[in-house]
C-alpha cells in the first residue's frame, strides 16, 4: 500500500534513509535523525514531503521530494530526493507505485516534470527508471558546493 507519510513514520523512515545510504557505498555520509526529518516534513512550514510503502503495517518503502520550478514552463515540479525499497520488497511493484504516486502529484497539480539522480553504477535502477520511460539528462553535470568549500565561497 502507497500512502503519504504521517509523523508516526518518521524512525522507520530515517532507517530506510540509512539502508538507502548504505546500500549507495556512503553510510559515513548519512547524519539524518528523526528530529531533522519531523522537522522538514512536519515543521510550521515544510518543505519536503514525503510517501510510503507499507506492507503488513511495516514500512518497507519510501520517496522523499520537494518542489522545484522550471522558469522555462512557468510551473513547479517534482524533485525527488530519495526513492528506496527494501531489498527483501523489490520487485513487488512498491518502488513503481511510488514513483507512479509522484508522477500522480505532478499532473493533478499540473507540475511539468518529475525529475531524480541516479548512480551511474546503479544498473537495476536505471533499467527500472527506463522501463517506466524515464529519459536520462545526460547532457547535464551535476555540480554540488558544500563543507569547507561552500563556507569559503560564501564569504
Amino acid at each position: 500500500m502507497i500512502r503519504r507519510a504521517t509523523e508516526a513514520d518518521v524512525p522507520a523512515m530515517v532507517e530506510l534513509v540509512h539502508e538507502l545510504a548504505l546500500y549507495e557505498k556512503a553510510p559515513e555520509l548519512c547524519h539524518l535523525t528523526e528530529q531533522q526529518l519531523r522537522a522538514a516534513l512536519f515543521g510550521p512550514d515544510p518543505a519536503l514531503f514525503g510517501h510510503v510503502a507499507e506492507v503488513d503495517g511495516a514500512v518497507v518503502g519510501l520517496a522523499l521530494w520537494f518542489l522545484n520550478f522550471s522558469t522555462w514552463e512557468g510551473v513547479h515540479g517534482i524533485y525527488l530526493e530519495d526513492l528506496f525499497v527494501q531489498p527483501q520488497q523489490r520487485g513487488s511493484g512498491l518502488g513503481k507505485a511510488l514513483l507512479q504516486a509522484l508522477a500522480k502529484e505532478c499532473v493533478d497539480r499540473g507540475y511539468a516534470r518529475l525529475e531524480w539522480q541516479v548512480l551511474d553504477w546503479n544498473k537495476p535502477a536505471i533499467d527500472f527508471y527506463k522501463a517506466a520511460g524515464a529519459i536520462p539528462m545526460d547532457e547535464w553535470t551535476v555540480f554540488r558546493l558544500t563543507g569547507e568549500p561552500l563556507r569559503a565561497f560564501s564569504a
